[in-house]
């Protein structure tokens, strides 16, 4: 069963992603199958500005950014086992994960 599995992570805290991203890697080695990756994509950043104030002071105003922090790992020559140890692997709850067969 030759079969390629890219997994894309995302979240807002780069270090939820990195050891999502560890943790992956070290259970798809475990089966056996070849990895590439973690590799980090552009991250997105979203700036918002706001006014200070309701009704005066047009110019005082804040800014906040929110980035978001992306993966992608691809997995070659997976087996049936490969893809019940990604099925039943615990990631944190602040990573979006993607899987793509």
């Amino acid at each position: 069963m030759n079969q390629k599995i890219r997994i894309k992570l995302k979240s807002y805290d780069h270090n939820l992603v990195d050891n999502s991203a560890q943790k992956i890697v070290k259970t798809v080695k475990n089966t056996g199958a070849f990895i590439r990756g973690p590799v980090p994509l552009p991250t997105h950043k979203r700036i918002f500005t706001v006014n200070r104030s309701t009704f005066v002071n047009k110019e005082a105003r804040e800014q906040f950014q929110l980035s978001t922090h992306k993966r992608i790992i691809d997995i070659y020559n997976a087996s049936a086992k490969t893809i019940d140890a990604l099925g039943n692997m615990e990631l944190p709850s602040g990573v979006d994960v993607e899987i793509k067969i």
